[in-house]
């Protein structure tokens, strides 16, 4: 997925001529926080209802506002994981996606991504979760792939965070195509990681049990 497939038609621009009054009256419509302005095809940066607020003047035209996000930009060809680094860096919830020539061609907002990336197979795939913790210097993908598919399971998407709480230690998320995580799980152990954390595993099925127990009553009458 790029920006180019991922920009939201359905938010349009203001004009560096417009005043607050219809900003204010457009995030309201479109429900968003900012919203970027344009002049004659460049993107001037976010206006949004708290910058306006401190001038407290809706008459007041957007150009003559100390906008922001004037660099919170992607061109078209952007992958999404870019454009989630740029909102972030820029602590904004709306990306401009800009073309060759660096011209205004739309917006994304992060929203726009989350959705997005929902549909993906390795979201809509059924599988279990595990989270890991190793230092960095340590980690190799190709090696944890190795030992789950021992197991007879693969690894069908991994993502990597720095450990707010200890530097020099990464977290390690793996989406497994397997829901009993036990066997995967032991072998990981045994050479030598640190399982921290398990989700959507299989649990036993009491339901089953409780009719097996029943079962074995009866057979005693």
């Amino acid at each position: 997925m790029i920006a180019e497939e991922l920009i939201n038609h359905m938010i349009p621009p203001l004009k560096a001529t417009d005043d607050a009054a219809k900003a204010i009256v457009w995030m309201e419509e479109f429900r968003c926080n900012h919203l970027p302005v344009v002049a004659e095809g460049q993107l001037l940066g976010f206006i949004s209802e708290e910058i306006i607020l401190e001038y407290n003047d809706i008459d007041k035209r957007l150009a003559d506002f100390d906008l922001t996000g004037e660099h919170c930009t992607v061109p078209l060809d952007a992958h999404f994981y870019d454009i989630l680094r740029v909102a972030g860096e820029n602590k904004l919830q709306i990306v401009a996606v800009l073309d060759e020539d660096n011209r205004y061609a739309g917006v994304i907002t992060v929203q726009d991504i989350m959705t997005t990336f929902a549909q993906t197979a390795s979201v809509q795939m059924q599988g279990g979760i595990l989270v890991l913790s190793m230092d960095l210097i340590d980690y190799s993908l190709a090696e944890i792939c190795r030992y789950v598919e021992e197991n007879n399971a693969k690894v069908i998407s991994s993502t990597m965070v720095e450990d707010p709480l200890d530097k020099g230690k990464i977290k390690v998320t793996l989406k497994i195509n397997q829901l009993d995580l036990n066997r995967i799980v032991a072998t990981l152990e045994r050479f030598g990681y640190r399982v921290i954390g398990r989700y959507q595993e299989t649990r036993e099925d009491t339901g089953e049990k409780q009719r097996y127990d029943m079962l074995m009553r009866y057979l005693d009458i």
